[in-house]
């Protein structure tokens, strides 16, 4: 197994070949590591960070993800994606992400080339760990020509995380965050109300200093997932988070005793949930 020293010199060897990159940013743990190596291996100029808005990204990761890039001397790029006019998206099915991403990626070549005045290397922030998910939004990647750098360096997310902290990037420790979608059962319709009500409801538990955490939607049920360690200190604030979760629309709150799990939303398709 190579070192983390053996694949940062990978990831360096292929972000020269490149010379420019565009980078699909999210202002997650993953993508941020490939935005400062990048800036900090081929000069800023020749960088350049696509983030996608919509309704399925919080305005508060949005203003943190712009923030960072910038401080890194990285342009940044935000640009509406409308994903939420893609019927195909809207109605759910179990390869929702790979419409999601193709619209992202069409976005990403566009942006790319009016910034860059060609078509650079196009990349995302996917990672080695990231194969043992379900993830559609790979299949439109690949059809994009969209590279995943940092697992064909070799990276997981433990590497990540490594590398973040020697370069000292803020929220190197900061748990996966994934589009708002996701919290939503297969089949059910995805609306900007939903995605605002989850939104909001997660804002109660972020603001009650609970990290790494879901709320998944099932109608009138909001199932909190906290990681286990949590679950004491969530139950013993249960009768002052229950009203203000139930006052962002939901009439039931329900605490998961299985805790947070990766992909817990993928148990009805047969695949098992990381974590807990």
């Amino acid at each position: 197994m190579n070192t983390l020293e053996q694949k940062t010199q990978a990831l360096e060897k292929l972000l020269r070949e490149a010379r420019q990159v565009a980078i699909a940013y999210s202002g997650g743990v993953d993508s941020s590591l490939l935005v400062k190596f990048a800036a900090d291996t081929l000069g800023p100029q020749n960088v350049l960070a696509v983030l996608g808005e919509s309704e399925s990204l919080t305005q508060s990761s949005l203003e943190q993800a712009v923030a960072a890039a910038k401080d890194w001397g990285v342009a940044v790029r935000v640009t509406h994606t409308a994903e939420m006019e893609i019927e195909d998206f809207v109605r759910n099915p179990p390869d929702r992400c790979y419409y999601c991403k193709r619209e992202l990626c069409g976005a990403l070549r566009h942006e790319a080339e009016s910034f860059f005045g060609l078509v650079p290397l196009l990349a995302d922030g996917n990672q080695a760990d990231d194969a043992g998910d379900i993830r559609p939004g790979r299949r439109a990647a690949r059809e994009a020509g969209v590279r995943s750098l940092l697992a064909e360096a070799g990276f997981t997310k433990a590497d990540v995380r490594a590398l973040s902290r020697q370069l000292g990037i803020e929220g190197a420790e900061r748990p996966a965050e994934a589009c708002l979608a996701s919290r939503i059962p297969y089949g059910t319709s995805i609306t900007a109300k939903v995605l605002a009500q989850i939104a909001a409801a997660e804002q109660v538990l972020r603001e009650a200093g609970f990290h790494g955490f879901r709320v998944r939607h099932h109608g009138p049920i909001a199932r909190i997932e906290v990681p286990l360690a949590d679950i004491p200190r969530l139950a013993a604030l249960a009768a002052t988070l229950a009203p203000k979760i139930r006052a962002t629309g939901y009439t039931y709150v329900a605490l998961d005793l299985d805790g947070y799990r990766m992909g817990s939303m993928n148990a009805v398709l047969g695949k098992k949930a990381v974590g807990g």
